[in-house]
């Protein structure tokens, strides 16, 4: 009888739990997750097969034409190289000054400074949109469109004041007291900085960079607006000019859109570790 209820009770509770946790997750999982293998699949296909009934759910016979297409003959090369050119100065730009400023808010107490923490916040509700024509007018009349460095300039400012105050976040958690006892022992407080707060800042330096480096890799709005010169599209606007007026290469988009995502999931596979340390880092204090 005593067996009986156990399993009785064994069953409702993997039932519950099926119920409450596996299936959800799993329905989300697969929604979250299709259209990337969808995307995988259509870069695989020859073109022909593509839109052939019945659907194919894998290719058959796979083919690497599409990527080929793709990184030699629509550019994906250049805007490769551009993407990464302008991606990584950003990363450098932002985690330098947002270090200094996360620096200051953390250690120095000055007037204004609850306003200007304030400040930086509220930049984060301007939409980028509303800040499209007069930026535009801006970067023309300094002679900067179709330059990449305006969307280095215009990247590194929209992703600065999230990341300096994350940045002070991190550094609050760093006791005061080593940086005291190394200028006590003759460091200048950039040497400090440099020697004893950067190495203890490591997860957070990997948490601005991972950010930092995916929103100016993603960015469409500005590189659609700001640069008309094909060689120096970026990825995201590199995809939007492969769909032609009167037809699409679908799997050459395809095997874009996989080129485009790819670096991003190596970079979160390689450091989600530091990811998640340093984003639990942050949120303790600030």
């Amino acid at each position: 009888m005593k067996n009986t209820l156990t399993v009785r009770r064994s069953v409702v509770k993997l039932l519950d739990k099926s119920l409450m946790l596996y299936i959800p997750l799993f329905l989300a999982m697969a929604f979250t997750l299709f259209p990337l293998y969808w995307v995988i699949v259509t870069a695989f296909k020859r073109e022909g097969d593509i839109a052939k009934l019945p659907i194919q759910y894998l290719p058959s016979p796979a083919t690497f034409e599409n990527f080929r297409i793709a990184w030699n003959v629509s550019g994906f090369s250049k805007f490769f190289v551009n993407s990464l050119y302008v991606s990584g100065v950003t990363v450098v730009v932002v985690l330098i000054t947002s270090i200094l400023v996360g620096y200051a808010i953390s250690r120095f107490n000055f007037a204004g400074k609850n306003l200007f923490m304030l400040m930086l916040l509220c930049t984060q509700f301007i939409p980028g949109a509303m800040l499209l024509i007069p930026l535009f007018e801006t970067f023309r009349n300094l002679n900067l469109s179709n330059n990449l460095f305006a969307l280095i300039i215009i990247y590194s400012t929209f992703q600065l004041p999230f990341n300096a105050i994350l940045m002070s976040g991190f550094i609050t958690n760093i006791p005061e007291q080593l940086e005291e006892a190394a200028m006590v022992d003759g460091c200048s407080r950039l040497k400090a900085i440099y020697l004893i707060i950067f190495p203890l800042l490591l997860p957070g330096i990997v948490a601005t960079m991972v950010y930092t480096f995916i929103g100016a890799w993603n960015e469409f709005l500005f590189g659609l607006m700001l640069i008309s010169k094909t060689s120096l599209f970026t990825l995201p606007v590199g995809l939007r000019s492969m769909q032609g007026t009167y037809d699409i290469q679908y799997g050459a988009l395809a095997a874009g859109s996989v080129i485009t995502v790819l670096p991003v999931i190596i970079l979160f596979a390689y450091v989600q570790k530091f990811l998640v340390q340093g984003m639990s880092a942050g949120a303790v204090k600030g």
